[in-house]
Order: C-alpha cells, then sequence, then structure tokens
C-alpha cells in the first residue's frame, strides 16, 4: 500500500499545533493552495521540506526516499540544496526592485 504524503504531513502538522492559516501563511500561499497539498497523495520534496522547515520537523523519518537523517538531527545536504531555489527567487525579486528604484532614482534626478 502506497502512503498517502498530504494526510502523512497534515497529521504532523496538526500534531505540532500549527493551524492551516498559520502554515499557508508561512509558506506564502493560501488556505486552499495548503489543503490542496493535504489532499494529494504525493507531494514533491521541496513542499514537504519547505512545510518541515516551518512546523521545525525532520521529515526524514517518514519519507526516507526525499530525505536522509544525518547524526545531529538535521537535513542533509540534498535538502539544503531545495532550498536554493527560493533564494533564487528571492534574488531575482531583490534585483527587479534594485533596477526600479535606480531607475526611479534618474527620473527624479532629471526633473
Amino acid at each position: 500500500m502506497q502512503k498517502h504524503h498530504g494526510q502523512i504531513v497534515e497529521i504532523l502538522v496538526r500534531k505540532k499545533g500549527f493551524s492551516i492559516t498559520e502554515l499557508a501563511q508561512h509558506s506564502d500561499v493560501s488556505r486552499s493552495v495548503v489543503y490542496q497539498w493535504f489532499n494529494r497523495k504525493e507531494l514533491n520534496a521541496d513542499i514537504i521540506h519547505r512545510i518541515g522547515r516551518i512546523v521545525d520537523h525532520d521529515f526524514s523519518n517518514e519519507f526516507p526516499e526525499y530525505f536522509q537523517k544525518r547524526t545531529n538531527d538535521t537535513y542533509d545536504a540534498r535538502s539544503r540544496e531545495m532550498m536554493r531555489p527560493n533564494q533564487n527567487r528571492v534574488n531575482l525579486w531583490k534585483d527587479k526592485y534594485i533596477i526600479l528604484l535606480e531607475q526611479y532614482i534618474q527620473l527624479l534626478s532629471t526633473e
């Protein structure tokens, strides 16, 4: 029998005392997206990792196919690599903001 990723994650989130609203806010998604995650039979490792970081839970026991547990109970290098896309997204928006800010300052100086 194949495990239902969404149900496993939901049970652990609720055991940790997090509400759907809190998880949605910390994940930067809507509540309906969180409910969709919980209804999925399969979740990708990035979503599981993100939720684990929010609720402070190491999902390596529940999903050993995605995560390997290290001796000091932290995620391994593979898990840290999954966080890089989020950092790249932050840098992308930061760069866009700086470009817009520079254009705005340039417009102010020409008046």
